[in-house]
């Protein structure tokens, strides 16, 4: 059988497919997460080391990180993915699991980059109604607390809060319930999936603005997504875990 990996997040959708493909006897074999080497967290989510392990620890699962500088560009970003996913393919490894929803852009390029290295792209979620799937995933038992929001969508009164239905009746109507566009950022601290809940403490929420990608990057990135954006959020609000 094939060995696979799941794209861990921390947050909410990452643990879905998971628990999906537990489900269907399909456990991943390792998670894989990308960390912010400046800033030793996840990358996006903001989340310390100290609570992926513990969340990895839960799941009864390894853990492998690949570390980037904040300030990494397009093709520096690509050439490391595609380093460290050929040393994976060496280890056995054949199919990485995403939690991706509806980003068409976002699946191809992942596909793209994959098939560079001969591995497969699994997207157990793929176009599923978002405020059914919100739903499922509340419904499931995972409970996950929101520790970003953009700045640009949702103001800082929306994090730290539980993902739940009051959560998700409190969102203004052009933001998906899933957080598909990137408006909201979730860490899971209980699942069905965990041996047990994760303790957190809830620390100090901080804005924080990152400048857009240069010219550069931007068309590094449209050659391998054309349907992409080219303008990029520059503004989140976190909340600080630990």
């Amino acid at each position: 059988m094939s060995k696979s990996l799941l794209s861990w997040s921390t947050g909410k959708d990452a643990a879905y497919s998971l628990h999906k493909s537990i489900q269907k006897g399909q456990k991943p074999d390792a998670l894989l997460t990308t960390i912010n080497k400046d800033f030793e967290r996840v990358s996006m989510h903001g989340i310390n080391l100290n609570l992926l392990e513990q969340q990895a620890e839960k799941l009864k699962l390894p853990l492998y990180k690949i570390s980037m500088h904040k300030d990494v560009s397009m093709a520096d970003y690509n050439q490391i993915m595609l380093n460290n996913l050929t040393q994976l393919k060496e280890k056995g490894f054949k199919q990485i699991v995403f939690g991706d929803i509806l980003l068409e852009d976002l699946k191809t390029f992942r596909e793209q980059e994959l098939s560079k290295a001969n591995l497969k792209a699994i997207f157990p979620l793929w176009q599923q109604n978002t405020k059914n799937l919100a739903q499922k995933i509340i419904a499931s038992g995972i409970k996950a607390v929101v520790v970003s929001v953009n700045a640009k969508y949702l103001d800082k009164r929306f994090v730290g809060r539980i993902y739940n239905e009051k959560f998700l009746n409190d969102l203004p109507k052009n933001v998906d319930w899933c957080g598909e566009n990137g408006e909201f950022h979730t860490f899971v601290f209980d699942s069905p999936d965990f041996s047990s809940p994760i303790d957190f403490t809830k620390g100090e929420i901080v804005f924080k603005s990152y400048k857009p990608c240069t010219k550069d990057d931007q068309n590094t990135y449209r050659k391998e997504a054309k349907n992409t954006t080219t303008k990029w959020d520059t503004g989140f609000w976190f909340i600080d875990l630990y």
